[in-house]
């Protein structure tokens, strides 16, 4: 890491196109589940360090096949040396963050885990936590510290958002879990209790830690851990005199180092307080102070040394305490106030609760157990039985087990054999066209219809399989006669959004609209069956094409190209088309050569939706035309994209629609199926020129991402019905089924059928022969299965 900029220094972008098939055989080599851990990490001296370390080395003692690699939140204040095989994250440095994300997405991490407080990362409250989870592709596992039931309005949306990115939640507690579900509105089945785990000791042996601290016979009480105010220990040694009275050889021993940031603000004011309120007292002599930090070990053989732990604290929010977790699994009488881990874990007689914030309390509950060794002894066999519910291997295993809830396991068969059902298309239909939007699989009638619906659905009418003749000219007559009405003669434009009552919302739509018509247009031409609607097509086609010749948005022009480039492929001397598509791949090629860069090889700032078709449009004019430097441009850029929509093992992950007005910055979700339709699509048209396999592999790999084989490992497509769902969110998948995701699954599959056919050709150039012939279209019988 450049610890002068505070970023990681993992690498530059990969630009070549990955190799699908290798990646997924090495990531088979190795058996081991991959989890990226973010927390605080020794050695600083904090709870959450020493509970992430915990975490990574009891998980891997008890379950070797989880291989864990650290990411340590630090401060330049800290002064720590961390471990070469820990990665060390600057937490106040927002760049630190995106190049973490980045390095765990391209590491092919199967989870990546959080530890969360909100002191630990940069931001007020933390806030940096938001961007840094925005970015991050594999499952997100986070571990909430602290649940707060009255939070500031910036931590609530904190909290929110982490929610929102989660695919498993562990809290400590129950009551944690209950709030998390009540209010944040938390899914209940996404949040699970795992208790805090602690080590695992024989009963007893208290006998001879304190002889080895010269303790013999000796009646002791100890509270440990990092000390601060906080801790309510001023309580305990208020409670020393009335203790003495009636066991005058009563020790308390406060076992730790003063938290950190207490020392930086505050230096040792309270526990110099502590001492002066114990001589002001008379009770100086009845404690003994071992202010240091200590090692586990030294720590369990201190601890070990106690008859009665104390955990007096005042704050009955306290959701996690690790010290407890620890007295209780080594079987120590407790005295605690009622916070909630403490009501949880010392629940029916395992421990004793007080009142907070009253040293009459406490001694009262001190002097009790102290006057009846019975008593004390049965608690603290009740304590240790309770324990072994919390020791390591019950922490391991429960883990584990939340790694493998989130972590996906990806499927590897998407057949293309099995032709969908169009149920889902015709569903989604009326006599007026394709609706937009679904609520779950039902029709919204609530936000009508749109153009570009109704130009996809054209589109599949050309080229659907297993539709009767009569059927097929009805339903594209349908979406046909919508595409007709859209047109806006006063306007020279296509209007795009049109309400339920057929009313339209606009007088133009978009220039995207406006350029997939055209192409809905140059691809009826091309590959419809019926020379009825061909010939309305190119009537259509001809009216609009001269006013939209010269849209300003690259996606819009990239789709009037690949129009274009379909007209010509039915009608060679079509020179309007020819002089459209030339200026079209002028356009793209100026836009590439004023944007590119070294690891921006693109012809935007920004990556939008339908990123692959200006590549595709590049190709197609590049081939058609015979210009080899537009083919270059277009496979340069494909390959681009291909390399960053590609996980580390092999995994097709789109750029996530959260890219969306961000310059140079991509983002994993949410993935849309309409961008695996369209990778599918470019791999096709880049295929066709260079016949590289690797297009094949990469549109293998969008094509399985429909059947489970993506970041959240579920299924989108059904092809019994022919729906597709709207996409892979942070939480997993979009339940509803919209017309744009049911029509990017069909034409997807289309487009790898007739990549199949491609790939039966015997060269590149006997390929770029027959793309180029009119009508070609895939043989009705493929017999590929991916």
């Amino acid at each position: 890491m450049d610890f002068e900029s505070g970023i990681f220094s993992f690498g530059g972008t990969q630009a070549a196109l990955p190799d699908s098939a290798e990646m997924r055989q090495c990531a088979a080599a190795s058996d081991k589940t991959r989890v990226a851990m973010i927390g605080t990490y020794p050695p600083r001296q904090c709870g959450v360090a020493t509970f992430t370390c915990d975490t990574v080395e009891q998980t891997q003692a008890f379950h070797p096949e989880i291989d864990f690699q650290v990411y340590a939140l630090a401060n330049p204040s800290d002064g720590c040396e961390y471990p070469d095989d820990v990665h060390v994250l600057p937490a106040q440095e927002p760049t630190a963050y995106r190049a973490a994300a980045e390095a765990i997405n391209d590491s092919g991490a199967d989870a990546v885990w959080i530890q969360h407080e909100y002191g630990i990362f940069g931001g007020p409250d933390g806030e940096m936590v938001c961007d840094f989870v925005d970015r991050l592709a594999p499952p997100l596992i986070l571990t909430l510290h602290t649940v707060l039931p009255d939070p500031s309005e910036r931590q609530r949306a904190i909290l929110e958002h982490l929610l929102s990115r989660a695919s498993r939640v562990m809290v400590m507690s129950r009551h944690g879990r209950a709030l998390l579900c009540a209010d944040y509105g938390a899914p209940g089945d996404m949040v699970e209790v795992i208790e805090h785990g602690a080590p695992d000791r024989p009963f007893g042996g208290t006998a001879g830690a304190k002889a080895a601290l010269g303790l013999e016979d000796r009646p002791v009480a100890m509270t440990f851990g990092l000390i601060g105010p906080g801790k309510g220990l001023e309580h305990v040694i208020d409670a020393l005199p009335g203790i003495l009275v009636h066991h005058p050889d009563f020790i308390y021993r406060i076992v730790g180092a003063t938290h950190p940031n207490l020392v930086a603000r505050d230096g040792e004011s309270y526990r110099e307080m502590l001492i002066a309120r114990a001589q002001a007292l008379g009770v100086d002599h009845a404690i003994q102070w071992e202010n240091r930090y200590l090692d586990t070990e030294v720590l369990l053989d201190r601890l070990s040394a106690c008859d009665i732990f104390v955990t007096p604290y005042p704050n009955m929010q306290q959701s996690t305490s690790g010290t407890l977790s620890y007295a209780v699994a080594l079987g120590k009488a407790v005295i605690a106030t009622p916070y909630i881990h403490a009501r949880e874990l010392l629940a029916d007689d395992v421990g004793m609760l007080v009142a907070p914030n009253s040293a009459t309390a406490l001694a009262e509950a001190i002097i009790t157990l102290l006057d009846d060794p019975d008593a004390l002894s049965a608690m603290q066999k009740r304590a240790w039985e309770r324990g072994r519910e919390t020791i390591w291997p019950r922490y391991a295993d429960a883990a584990t087990g939340l790694i493998r809830s989130a972590a996906v396991d990806p499927s590897e068969r998407a057949p293309l054999t099995v032709v969908p059902s169009l149920e889902g298309v015709f569903a989604m239909s009326d006599a007026t066209g394709m609706l937009q939007h679904a609520i779950g699989t039902v029709p919204d009638r609530r936000h009508g219809y749109c153009l570009d619906d109704n130009v996809r659905a054209l589109m599949l009418m050309n080229v659907a399989e297993g539709i009767e003749a009569g059927e097929r000219a009805r339903r594209a007559t349908c979406y046909a006669s919508f595409v007709q009405h859209a047109w806006n003669p006063d306007e020279r434009a296509f209007r795009n959004f049109m309400r339920f009552d057929r009313e339209w919302c606009e007088d133009t739509g978009s220039e995207d609209s406006n350029g997939r018509t055209l192409w809905t247009l140059g691809q009826t031409m091309e590959l419809s069956r019926d020379p009825d609607l061909r010939a309305w097509a190119r009537q259509c086609y001809d009216t609009a094409l001269p006013h939209l010749r010269k849209l300003a948005s690259p996606r819009a022009r990239a789709f009037v190209m690949l129009g274009t480039a379909a007209r010509l492929r039915r009608e060679p001397d079509h020179d309007l088309s020819r002089e459209v598509l030339a200026e079209g791949a002028e356009f793209l090629s100026f836009r590439l050569s004023e944007t590119r860069g070294a690891h921006w090889p693109w012809f935007e700032n920004r990556l939008g939706y339908d990123n692959p078709r200006l590549s595709q449009a590049l190709i197609e004019a590049g081939t058609i035309l015979d210009e080899a430097g537009w083919r270059q441009d277009g496979l340069e850029t494909a390959r681009w994209l291909a390399s960053i929509q590609t996980s580390a093992n092999g995994l097709f992950r789109p750029v996530g629609s959260n890219s969306l007005g961000r310059d140079r910055e991509i983002l994993p979700f949410d993935q849309q199926p309409l961008e695996a339709q369209a990778a599918i699509e470019a791999a096709r048209a880049a295929f066709i020129v260079d016949g590289d396999p690797a297009w094949i592999a990469h549109a293998r790999a969008a094509w399985r991402w429909f059947f489970g084989a993506n970041d959240r490992g579920v299924v989108l497509a059904d092809l019994a019905t022919g729906r597709c769902r709207d996409g892979v969110n942070p939480r997993g998948r979009n339940e509803n089924c919209g017309a744009e995701s049911i029509l990017a699954l069909h034409l997807a599959r289309h487009s790898m059928l007739a990549l199949d056919a491609d790939n039966a050709g015997d060269s590149a150039g006997e390929l770029r022969g027959r793309h180029q012939q009119p009508g070609f279209r895939v043989p009705a019988n493929p017999v590929s299965d991916i």
